[in-house]
């Protein structure tokens, strides 16, 4: 089950900040899935050491949609499941490192910035 386990990260400005400050990436996880069966896929999956892991479940939010004659719809969101994996100390993962900057954007801004 560790290859078949599906990891999903979750890319986002407060996930990012995570794993820059520190070493914890956040997964979206099936929701039969446990912490054993998530440390175990991300160390055979991306060959790095998992100290810890800690799991939060939510619930999928209820959702109102109005049609044409006026009549509302409800529905729900599905229930997802997140998983904050903390990696042994200098180790990352590719997908969370910095994006690198562009030169030749850098050049035309510095050629810019000498006109004015």
């Amino acid at each position: 089950m560790d290859k078949t386990t599906v990891l999903k990260p979750r890319l986002s400005e407060k996930t990012f900040g995570l794993a820059q400050s520190r070493t914890v990436y956040v997964f979206d996880v099936p929701t039969d899935v446990n912490k054993h069966t998530v440390a175990a896929a991300v160390a055979t999956q991306f060959d790095v050491t998992v100290m810890a892991v800690n799991i939060v479940n939510s619930k999928g939010k209820k959702t109102r949609l109005a049609r044409k004659n006026g009549r509302a719809i409800t529905g729900r969101r599905s229930d997802t499941k997140k998983a904050y994996v903390t990696l042994k100390e200098g180790q990352k993962l590719p997908f969370f490192d910095e994006p690198e900057t562009d030169k030749k954007a850098d050049k035309k801004a510095a050629k810019k910035e000498e006109k004015k």
